[in-house]
């Protein structure tokens, strides 16, 4: 592995995974800078082996999704991809990618990208665990918050909310004696 390679914070590598069709996918250009190849090269290769990725490991977007991505801001603009309607890569493309692309470089850079898949699944499953717990406890404070308004409407009937003075009870001593 490379010192250069090895350095790449996680971060750079999850900024370069986007949602598209349901599916966790990279850009082709992405892909193309993380193994050090140029993204018209990359593409030549996927051509070449196209038998090797099925839709579920590659797609190409359409001009519809292209906008929504630029609209989001995921990509500055059209022209940042190359002039062309990208392919994307699910994880399963991005570890045939290290077949097709040989090298070393490839096998670390397909390596390092299926961790970060990997790490984004778990952040997910735990992010729905989380959510999990915190419908509960969000149960749980509405029936306490039922229970301490019915205890207070209980109160309220023995509180007495007459201002009146009231009638002295009790043994009464009379002036007469």
């Amino acid at each position: 592995m490379t010192d250069k390679f090895v350095g790449i914070p996680d971060e750079i590598v999850l900024s370069k995974i986007y949602q598209v069709r349901g599916e966790k996918v990279m850009l082709d250009r992405d892909l193309a800078e993380l193994y050090g190849v140029k993204a018209i090269r990359l593409r030549e290769q996927v051509k070449r082996n196209l038998n090797r990725f099925p839709e579920r490991f590659m797609f190409q977007l359409t001009d519809l999704e292209v906008e929504d991505m630029v609209s989001q801001n995921a990509i500055p603009s059209k022209q940042a991809l190359g002039g062309t309607l990208p392919y994307v890569f699910s994880e399963f493309g991005v570890l045939q990618l290290s077949n097709v692309l040989k090298g070393e470089r490839a096998a670390q850079v397909s390596v390092r990208i299926i961790e970060m898949f990997v790490m984004l699944r778990e952040m997910i499953l735990l992010h729905k665990d989380v959510a999990a717990l915190v419908e509960q406890v969000e149960k749980k404070l509405v029936k306490q918050d039922q229970k301490i308004e019915l205890l207070f409407n209980y109160l309220s009937k023995f509180i007495d909310k007459n201002d009146e003075p009231r009638q002295k009870i009790g043994f009464k001593v009379s002036d007469n004696l």
